[in-house]
């Protein structure tokens, strides 16, 4: 994928996440065709949460476009940890399924980190197993990556391409589903790393020296204009709604970062339309690609 230019004062370059998402899975496509078995992901849906339900459809649909064989189980809120490892398990020993996903969270009388645990890691298209994790962290090829912070890497490399040699990279946030495998890959692509969190000193101070800063805390707009190095590579990756009597919803989506305050950014993600649509392109990706695994 080519790289973008970056902008110039005031105006920082919007990087398109719906644009680069759409080359993604046009490739997927491609790659999906090319098999001789279609590529199997399977969505686990537990209870009726409205959000998680919009998710899995989302991702659903995405699969069924894409020419993937496509299987969604929806089960009850009351789905014990038993009956839920069955449907795991049964996945896991079907060959015509590649990609598992149990969509997060679960209710609370079930034990989230057992579930993730009980899926092939070969078939963990979110890469949140702890294998995969040891995967990521030793540098196995055969790691597959959680998908948001893979797709920000992507996004990343519209911008500087994939040797980061040289660059300042602050990841804000330690979570193990983005910020430390986030820290993982800039490391991996030679960028100078530091992972910030709620307990670092004087955190704006140690953002205005990243050349890419990734935001990855879920707090509205708290990394504010001044925080950002002029020229800097901004990915923000939080959603937030927040309060606002313009619209009919009385709500509105926003990121991390004050996104009207970054103008001196050298290229940044606008918040939706940025990291969002990665996220979904790169599980179509991690599906075929563990598919080709088995193909091969």
């Amino acid at each position: 994928m080519e790289t973008v230019p970056l902008s110039s004062a005031n105006a920082p370059r919007l990087i398109d996440g719906k644009a680069i998402a759409a080359a993604v899975t046009e490739d997927v496509a491609s790659r999906a065709a090319a098999l001789a078995a279609k590529p199997g992901l399977a969505v686990v849906l537990v209870g009726e949460d409205p959000a998680s339900a919009v998710y899995v459809r989302m991702k659903s649909e995405k699969a069924e476009a894409l020419g993937f064989h496509s299987v969604q189980h929806s089960l009850p809120a009351e789905t014990s940890q038993d009956e839920l490892l069955a449907v795991v398990d049964a996945l896991n020993a079907d060959p015509a399924i590649h990609g598992i996903l149990v969509q997060l969270p679960l209710p609370a009388h079930l034990d989230s980190a057992a579930v993730i645990a009980a899926i092939d890691p070969d078939k963990d298209v979110d890469g949140l197993s702890v294998i995969n994790a040891g995967r990521l962290a030793v540098g196995d090829p055969n790691a597959i990556v959680p998908c948001t912070p893979l797709g920000s890497m992507t996004l990343i490399g519209t911008v500087h391409g994939t040797d980061l040699s040289g660059l300042n990279a602050v990841v804000i946030g330690r979570s193990r589903l983005v910020g430390l495998p986030m820290a993982l890959l800039l490391a991996k692509a030679n960028a100078t790393v530091t992972i910030a969190h709620s307990r670092t000193k004087d955190l704006p101070g140690l953002c205005q020296n990243a050349d890419i800063l990734v935001a990855a805390v879920g707090r509205p707009e708290m990394v504010k204009g001044d925080w950002i190095k002029p020229g800097a590579t901004v990915i923000d990756v939080g959603t937030s709604r927040v309060p606002d009597a313009s619209r009919k919803s009385g709500q509105r989506l926003v990121g991390d970062v004050a996104f009207a305050e970054a103008t001196h950014a050298g290229a940044i993600t606008p918040v939706p339309g940025g990291v969002g649509p990665m996220t979904i392109a790169m599980l179509m990706r991690n599906t075929v690609e563990a598919a080709e695994r088995k193909a091969r």
